[in-house]
């Protein structure tokens, strides 16, 4: 029976790649998949841990081959997710978690329609600028260019199944593990799984 395929959306600064990190240590049986890109890997980033580091010639020879599953330009690098790499992870019987953006999540429902979309609010816009600026990483000018973009990911909200606040992290966390745990007992899950047990009360 093939996993479950989670695809899990945010704007910068909600707090997503720390909700995924900590659900992942306590939710064993989910492979979180690795993006290609061009950017340039930062300091203490290795390849093939945060990312697929690859040049923009072999990144724009994947796309033409048909290696990616979506794929977007974003800032001026590309971002993209195997094709192969997804396919083969649900084959295996276990959860795959997709961090992307509206526009990929977008692409990935068209050739996966039973994925698990779920989006992850700030609490208030004032809030996430406050986090942005607490980063003490970025400049005005992008901290703006970042407010921009929230709100225009925040505007598809309502294509996904789960919306989840990040106000308080224990609560959040709490109800991503609970999305997770419901979609392994739906019942497109357990027909095949429990396929012996409930052909026994019939």
């Amino acid at each position: 029976m093939p996993g479950n395929l989670f695809v899990v959306v945010a704007p910068s600064g909600a707090g997503k790649t720390s909700l995924v990190a900590s659900l992942l240590e306590h939710e064993r049986n989910i492979r979180l998949s690795i993006s290609y890109t061009t950017r340039a890997p930062r300091p203490g980033e290795r390849d093939g841990r945060e990312y697929h580091f690859v040049d923009k010639p072999r990144f724009e020879g994947m796309i033409a081959a048909g290696d990616f599953l979506e794929h977007a330009n974003v800032y001026g690098n590309y971002y993209g997710t195997s094709r192969a790499w997804i396919q083969d992870e649900l084959a295996g019987d276990h959860d795959v978690l997709l961090e992307i953006d509206w526009q990929g999540a977008r692409q990935v429902r068209g050739l996966f329609p039973a994925m698990v979309g779920i989006f992850i609010l700030p609490p208030s816009l004032a809030e996430l600028r406050r986090r942005l600026q607490g980063r003490g990483k970025d400049s005005a000018e992008t901290i703006e260019r970042r407010m921009a973009s929230a709100r225009e990911e925040i505007s598809h909200v309502l294509e996904f199944e789960y919306i989840i606040v990040n106000d308080r992290f224990e609560d959040a966390l709490s109800e991503l593990a609970c999305v997770v745990r419901a979609a392994r007992v739906s019942r497109a899950q357990q027909e095949a799984r429990l396929a012996k047990l409930i052909d026994e009360f019939r």
